[in-house]
């Protein structure tokens, strides 16, 4: 089913052409390298932790701050970022985002210490929290029809390979070792693509059209239960494992979901006096959205475990290299990002079923990935891996149109801050929850690297069937979606 549509904010050209003129589709280029640099950033530095950690005597604590940090400040400001987008104009955010991920990356590059590298990667989270919700609120406000559908494909199927191209690409990097900087230049790498996005980005997209009503007010309120719910959540989910579990962190979750309901109290009352709610709930009313924010939630968390999961599985299990445990990802990748783009080439009856259809696909990829560590079956590992991606990159990208088929352009700001954070959380929990599980059951393998590798091969098969049981529950959600997306 096709995407509402709204005319599109860009002057037609001289010959007559509008809503897909190749001036658009560059723009959506340059919008989605801004995108896949933030993207990127979540995990790039997982294969560089052996690296950060020798370079800067980092703690195990302050790694998992490394990691972490970066997609606490994400994760909390996102909403407020597409807020941000809303009241002062997309371009305006998206730009200033570029320039503070930018400084941010050169002085992450540049940390003496890892207590500095820490306050930097937060400072470069809240830069992609203001960038990334102006790329889709962009899109839906610029592109119309099958335009738009094909404009969101790309955009999904960036959002959700960048992933593991930062894993590829952190682990080319840190093998590398440029100029004998170790892991340095994968922040460093960062910096000429946000200058040529900041040269090219008034060039290419256009300003928000001007209103003559009121300007929206910030949720100041709003904005501090949510950045304290997220905080409050996402912090243990961070620390918890390291620290062994302690009753503070289950305290800091059930004060976080307290926190979370009283967010939720907030936003209805600023609505009902006739405010500037930072998240308007009425965006929920939208019949096929809860359902697909439900089946993202649950592939995300599988896609954040598995990527955290193996990724530990492959270096500190098997033994391998940076550079070979990021290449390993690369099939992954491909099939991901081809089946990602390439969905609504396929028979329209084929496109409505076709989320359900590739949460399928996932659910046999992990048990065969299961069951190829199981045995030892090196085959059937890889192809089971391979195929997960078959089955993500076809669901991710219908997800999002589905999803959106019934909501109005005026609430983009919103499906887009909801959207962007149930990935970001989705896949943080996924690295708490799984991770986790993977971790508990490798520990106590002894010392030898045949035991090593036996026990990380046996719990990540173990982890593998978690997996499995999510994209179930995925696509139970997704029947209800794309029932509530026909109408029905």
């Amino acid at each position: 089913m096709a995407l509402p549509t709204r005319p599109t904010r860009l002057a037609p050209n001289p010959g007559g052409e509008t809503a897909t003129t190749s001036g658009h589709w560059l723009m959506l280029a340059v919008l989605l390298l801004g995108q896949f640099m933030c993207i990127i950033d979540v995990l790039v530095v997982n294969v560089a932790m052996p690296s950060i950690a020798a370079s800067l005597h980092a703690s195990g604590a302050s790694l998992q701050l490394v990691v972490g940090g970066y997609t606490i400040a994400y994760a909390m400001l996102l909403i407020t970022g597409a807020r941000l987008g809303d009241r002062y104009g997309r371009r305006r955010a998206y730009l200033a985002g570029v320039l503070i991920f930018t400084a941010a990356s050169l002085a992450c590059a540049l940390a003496p210490d890892s207590q500095a590298l820490i306050g930097f990667r937060l400072i470069q989270g809240a830069g992609a929290a203001v960038l990334v919700p102006q790329v889709f609120s962009i899109i839906q406000l610029n592109f119309t029809g099958p335009a738009r559908a094909r404009a969101l494909s790309a955009y999904a199927a960036v959002l959700s390979a960048g992933a593991v191209a930062g894993l590829v690409l952190g682990g080319v990097v840190v093998t590398a070792d440029l100029f004998g900087t170790g892991w340095r230049p994968v922040f460093a790498i960062n910096v000429p693509v946000g200058i040529v996005l900041a040269a090219v980005v008034p060039r290419l997209v256009p300003p928000d059209e001007t209103s003559a009503g009121r300007a929206k007010q910030l949720d100041l309120a709003g904005l501090a239960a949510a950045v304290g719910a997220v905080l409050l959540i996402v912090l243990p989910l961070v620390l918890g494992h390291g620290e062994g579990w302690p009753a503070w962190c289950f305290g800091c979750m059930a004060a976080g979901a307290v926190l979370a309901a009283g967010f939720v109290l907030v936003e209805r009352r600023v609505a009902a006096r006739g405010g500037d709610p930072l998240l308007n709930l009425a965006v929920l009313r939208a019949p096929a959205l809860p359902s697909g924010l439900v089946t993202l939630a649950a592939m995300q968390i599988g896609y954040g475990g598995l990527l955290f999961a193996f990724t530990l599985h492959l270096q500190a299990g098997l033994g391998e290299s940076a550079l070979r445990a990021g290449l390993s990802y690369l099939p992954m990748a491909a099939v991901f990002g081809l089946a990602g783009y390439n969905w609504r080439r396929l028979p329209a009856a084929t496109r409505r079923v076709l989320v359900p259809a590739g949460l399928a696909v996932s659910t046999l990829a992990y048990l065969s990935l299961a069951v190829g560590l199981h045995t030892g079956a090196g085959a059937l590992t890889w192809t089971g891996l391979a195929v997960a991606g078959l089955g993500l990159g076809l669901s991710v990208s219908p997800l999002l149109t589905q999803s959106l088929t019934h909501v109005p352009p005026a609430r983009a700001a919103d499906a887009s801050g909801l959207l962007t954070t149930t990935v970001q959380l989705g896949q943080l929990l996924g690295v708490a929850a799984l991770g986790s599980i993977y971790l508990s059951r490798a520990a106590g393998s002894g010392s030898s690297a045949t035991g090593r590798a036996a026990a990380s091969a046996a719990a990540m098969s173990g982890t593998a069937c978690w997996l499995a049981a999510l994209s179930v529950a995925g696509l139970l959600a997704a029947a209800v979606m794309v029932r509530a997306a026909r109408g029905r």
